[in-house]
C-alpha cells in the first residue's frame, strides 16, 4: 500500500474508532470484546481498503464487516454478555449512580434481544441509519428489519417497564422540560 493511501486510512481509523467501538459495545455487551471485534472489522477492512475506499459509502462498507465481524464472534463463541459502565457519564445533573444504573438496566435489557435484534436496534436506532442500510448491512430485506425492530422495541418496553430506574429518571426529564 502506497504511503498517501496508508495515511488515508489511518485517518480513517482516527476519526471512526471511537463510534466503531460504542457501536461494538452496543452490540456485544462487553468493552474488551467490542474492541476485539472493532480491530477486527478494521483489519478486514485494510486488507480491502483499496476496494472500501472507492466504494459509494465507506462508512456503511465498514459498518457491515463490523455487524458480520461481531455475528462471527458471536456464533463461534457464544460468550455470556456481561454488564459494564464503559459508556462515558453525560454531565447533565443527574445524579451519577442513577446513570450508572440507568446504562446496566439497558444494557440487560438489550441483553434480553436476539443477536440480530439487538443488532437492528443498534444500528437504526443509535447509528440513527436508515432501514434500507440496515437491512444492507445485515444482509436482509428491510420489512425484516421493520419487524426486528417492533418486536426488538416491544420487548425492550416490557423489559424497561419493570424498571424502577429509568423509568424514574424519564419522569424527572419530563418535569424539568415543562
Amino acid at each position: 500500500m502506497h504511503a498517501d493511501v496508508e495515511e488515508e486510512f489511518r485517518a480513517f481509523v482516527r476519526s471512526r474508532w471511537p463510534r466503531l467501538v460504542s457501536t461494538a459495545y452496543l452490540l456485544t455487551g462487553d468493552l474488551h470484546h467490542a474492541e476485539d471485534v472493532a480491530q477486527t472489522a478494521l483489519t478486514k477492512a485494510y486488507r480491502s481498503w483499496n476496494r472500501v475506499r472507492r466504494s459509494d459509502n465507506p462508512d456503511a462498507y465498514v459498518r457491515r464487516i463490523l455487524v458480520t465481524s461481531h455475528k462471527d464472534r458471536f456464533r463461534k463463541r457464544r460468550v455470556a454478555e456481561r454488564l459494564t459502565d464503559a459508556l462515558p457519564d453525560v454531565a447533565d445533573g443527574r445524579d451519577p449512580l442513577s446513570a450508572s444504573e440507568q446504562r446496566q438496566e439497558l444494557m440487560a435489557a438489550l441483553a434480553t434481544l436476539s443477536s440480530r435484534q439487538r443488532t437492528v436496534v443498534v444500528l437504526r436506532y443509535w447509528e440513527d441509519i436508515p432501514e434500507a442500510e440496515v437491512a444492507q448491512a445485515l444482509g436482509c430485506s428491510v420489512g425484516t428489519v421493520k419487524s426486528q425492530a417492533s418486536r426488538a422495541l416491544a420487548r425492550l418496553r416490557g423489559a424497561l417497564r419493570e424498571s424502577p430506574t429509568v423509568f424514574a429518571a424519564q419522569g424527572e426529564e419530563r418535569k424539568n422540560t415543562r
